[in-house]
């Protein structure tokens, strides 16, 4: 399939407005306090009469330092015994829903994020993994999918032994930027020779998959800067690339109230800077996935992209579309069957529920048959880049072009800027509108209209 980008300066500044990054459809916004216990534990009965794989998340939330930037649940403490009282109640929760799902059902992806997962010792990470192996289904081969994502800071060669022998087996490192401005900038002092010997580590413990996360958007960043600590990386030759925009919303996030807003980037320069990620990335061999996302031809996205297999869930893109999403840990969020569902936000909360023999469930939806069309029209889009009516019509039992005439309207005038292409059969997003595929994407979403002003920019 054609993978390349096109980067028009005048079509991405006229498109460039907030929207979600459809890690969900619904998205999480519409998550609601009506749903609770009894109703997960109704779609996890459901979903064992489908049967078919599990994924796997927990969410890990301690940091020993804040990066200023992050706009994640986290708890920051030097104090290494707070995360002991969370594991504990961590391990009841895996037996609880280990009690509840089909044994028979193999876990086939694991993702452990954060925070920082590595926050935690060795034995207390070895009694988490073990803990969830007794209660579900694992692959012993080291052919399932066990990610992780790690802070060089926070690892060695030791740690990543280590990760290794748990069963780990694809590893994301976080990185951000290794110029010294901005890492003061943003409170993260990160040398390339930590980052650099953890990627080197994890390789020759035979990691199968390495990711490297860098944002860009950050105060003092510029076109030079940003090119600078890519062309290091790349000497590297990571399998993944996440090159995220920093979406500065420091009235919903209090850690970003540190960042001087003076020192941010202007939108030309940030245009800039993914202009040149754009472009060192594709010469360098990678494919642009989508969102924010590049990955070598021969990586497990680019070759689920190709097969049409490729898929998006709340961790971002999947090689999976088959999996049931169960999320472990606070304000973790999971796709049961047809609902979603979020764990309490607050440590408390989460600690008091389970120690009650509760399913920890602050919010959740269950959806309707519109939601799930709506959805596996928004999932294609965005993780193919095309849309085949045909399949749509038989899955849903509809007239595409009945069922969906407004939005085909408005899909017009994104073909007159040759964003894609319409035709009686199908939708085919051209290279121009790539970068711009959430843009395509918000015109079959129904919720948005209310919430436009609590999403990110597209750029």
């Amino acid at each position: 399939m054609d993978q390349s980008i096109k980067f028009d300066l005048e079509l991405i500044n006229r498109y460039d407005k907030s929207g979600p990054r459809y890690t969900s459809y619904p998205t999480a916004l519409e998550l609601h306090e009506g749903f609770g216990d009894s109703d997960y534990r109704q779609h996890i009965q459901k979903s064992n009469a489908a049967g078919g794989p599990l994924s796997l998340y927990f969410h890990l939330p301690f940091c020993d330092t804040v990066c200023f930037y992050c706009a994640c649940n986290k708890v920051v403490t030097n104090n290494r015994a707070h995360a002991a009282p969370y594991l504990d109640t961590l391990c009841k929760e895996v037996a609880m829903l280990g009690a509840l799902f089909d044994k028979n059902r193999k876990v086939t992806q694991l993702h452990w994020g954060g925070g920082t997962p590595t926050f935690l010792s060795y034995e207390q990470m070895k009694r988490l993994m073990e803990t969830t192996r007794q209660h579900f289904n694992f692959y012993e081969d080291d052919s399932g999918e066990y990610s992780i994502e790690v802070d060089p800071r926070e690892t060695n060669d030791r740690t990543i032994a280590e990760l290794r022998e748990l069963g780990f087996n694809r590893i994301s490192l976080g990185l951000q930027d290794f110029d010294p401005d901005v890492q003061k900038a943003v409170n993260r002092l990160q040398s390339k020779e930590q980052t650099f010997a953890v990627l080197e580590s994890a390789r020759k413990e035979g990691f199968r998959s390495t990711n490297i996360d860098l944002i860009y958007g950050l105060p003092l960043q510029t076109e030079h800067t940003f090119a600078t600590t890519l062309d290091q990386v790349l000497d590297y030759a990571p399998d993944r690339f996440s090159i995220f925009n920093y979406a500065h919303m420091p009235s919903r996030f209090k850690t970003q109230r540190q960042i001087n807003e003076a020192d941010l980037p202007t939108a030309s320069v940030k245009l800039e800077i993914l202009q040149m990620v754009g472009k060192k990335l594709t010469d360098a061999g990678y494919v642009y996935i989508g969102m924010d996302h590049f990955a070598k031809p021969d990586d497990e996205l680019a070759i689920a992209q190709r097969e049409g297999k490729l898929y998006r869930n709340f961790q971002g893109y999947s090689t999976h579309s088959d999996c049931d999403l169960i999320g472990f840990g606070v304000t973790s969020i999971g796709r049961v069957g047809d609902a979603y569902m979020q764990n309490h936000k607050e440590l408390d909360q989460y600690e008091e529920a389970v120690s009650a023999g509760r399913l920890p469930i602050f919010k959740g939806m269950d959806l309707d048959d519109d939601d799930k069309l709506r959805r596996a029209v928004i999932t294609q889009l965005i993780c193919h880049f095309d849309l085949d009516f045909s399949k749509i019509e038989q899955q849903f039992k509809i007239v595409f072009a009945e069922y969906f005439a407004a939005e085909l309207f408005k899909l017009q005038a994104m073909e007159n800027d040759s964003l894609l292409s319409l035709t009686p059969r199908g939708i085919k997003v051209q290279s121009a509108g790539r970068l711009l595929i959430r843009n395509i994407c918000m015109v079959f979403d129904k919720y948005l209209v209310q919430k436009q002003n609590q999403f990110s920019k597209v750029i």
